[in-house]
């Protein structure tokens, strides 16, 4: 098995895949890439065993075809480390033996039976859905903040999947804070939901350029995404989704519309000299002003800032955690935002005012923290 191929290319392509990679593993075998050669294109994987990612590069001169598992780290340490420049690869298939030859000299390295390394797992019963790389993209960038990390609750370290004939959701919740973000500009064939994990939609963020069309087939333990040259195959989270409308107040006669970024910068100054348990921040509406205080009795910290705001309904006071109206805030675009509260004790909802796109809704949920 021999081939030749650029340098910078490949390392490019190794890097794609590289984030599925642990930095510890139970089986020494998933700490390598698998290179699998094929009249000419090479489809290199990297897994550990709940996802599996492969890519496709051509290589510019090949003989022999074959496959071998070439550890990772070392692979990329080496690449790196190279200028632009074709690299020729001479595999031993009897001892696994790597020559790697480049214009500065050669290095050896052993690689390891590819047999060993995990296969990826057949689906059937496939549901295929193509969606917009944007539409992707913004999905997990609005919601995957919003997940859990409770091992107790593990359907709510995912992000919640909800396709239909006329739109496509995604919820996100740790029950302090609730996202669900709707795109009625794509939909599916037939009505189906499914959770998935953390780490493969981060994976997806750091690969999409917003610009391509991601195939995405799932059925009721596996989903796959196929994009530009990379395929992304992961086990989605067991279990059932809890009943996020539930939680969603209905009625909410209090409207208070503000600048977004005077807001954001309000609350990252007075929350400083919150109680650093609850990072309490209070808004106090009254009229068309707001006035946005925390303090910290144990240290008799204390800060208080007024914003002018327009606002519909009966003078309220509620607490809120700083930490979540922050990353809140920071995941909305708009010049202003409008908060809906009915009472002290009920949650307050976020949503974008003034969204140009009349395809994408987003609606966040905040718990409120109650006032001493």
């Amino acid at each position: 098995m021999n081939f030749i191929i650029s340098s910078s290319t490949l390392l490019k392509n190794l890097q794609s895949i590289s984030g599925v990679l642990n930095s510890s593993n139970s089986l020494p075998i998933l700490d390598n890439f698998l290179f699998e050669l094929n009249d000419g294109t090479l489809t290199i994987s990297a897994s550990d065993l709940e996802n599996t990612m492969k890519t496709v590069v051509q290589t510019d001169e090949s003989k022999e075809d074959g496959r071998i598992a070439i550890p990772a780290k070392l692979l990329l340490d080496i690449l790196k480390n190279f200028s632009d420049q074709p690299l020729s690869f001479h595999i031993n298939k009897e001892n696994f033996g790597i020559e790697l030859s480049s214009d500065y000299g050669k290095y050896k390295l052993v690689g390891q039976q590819a047999d060993d390394f995990p296969k990826s797992p057949e689906m059937s019963d496939v549901e295929v859905i193509k969606i917009s790389g944007n539409i992707v993209a913004n999905a997990i960038e609005k919601t995957i903040f919003a997940t859990g990390n409770d091992d107790l609750r593990p359907v709510m370290s995912g992000v919640f999947c909800q396709f239909s004939t006329e739109e496509l959701i995604f919820v996100a919740t740790d029950a302090h804070k609730l996202v669900k973000y709707t795109r009625t500009d794509s939909s599916a064939s037939k009505s189906s939901d499914f959770i998935l994990p953390k780490k493969p939609l981060n994976l997806l963020k750091q690969n999409l350029t917003g610009e391509e069309e991601v195939e995405v087939s799932y059925n009721e333990s596996t989903a796959r995404f196929v994009f530009n040259d990379l395929e992304l195959t992961c086990r989605l989270i067991d279990g059932k989704y809890p009943n996020y409308e539930a939680v969603i107040p209905n009625v909410n006669p209090n409207v208070l519309t503000v600048d977004r970024v005077s807001f954001l910068n309000s609350i990252k100054r007075v929350a400083i000299f919150s109680n650093k348990t609850t990072h309490q921040v209070k808004l106090k509406i009254a009229g068309s002003e707001l006035a946005i205080s925390a303090e910290d009795l144990d240290f008799s910290n204390e800060a208080k800032e007024r914003l002018t705001c327009n606002y519909v309904g009966d003078d309220l006071e509620i607490g809120f955690n700083s930490k979540f109206l922050l990353e809140m805030l920071n995941h909305i675009k708009t010049d202003e935002v409008t908060l809906e509260m009915s009472e002290p004790n009920k949650a307050g909802i976020l949503t974008p005012s003034g969204n140009d796109n009349e395809d994408e809704q987003i609606l966040m949920l905040v718990m409120p923290v109650m006032i001493r």
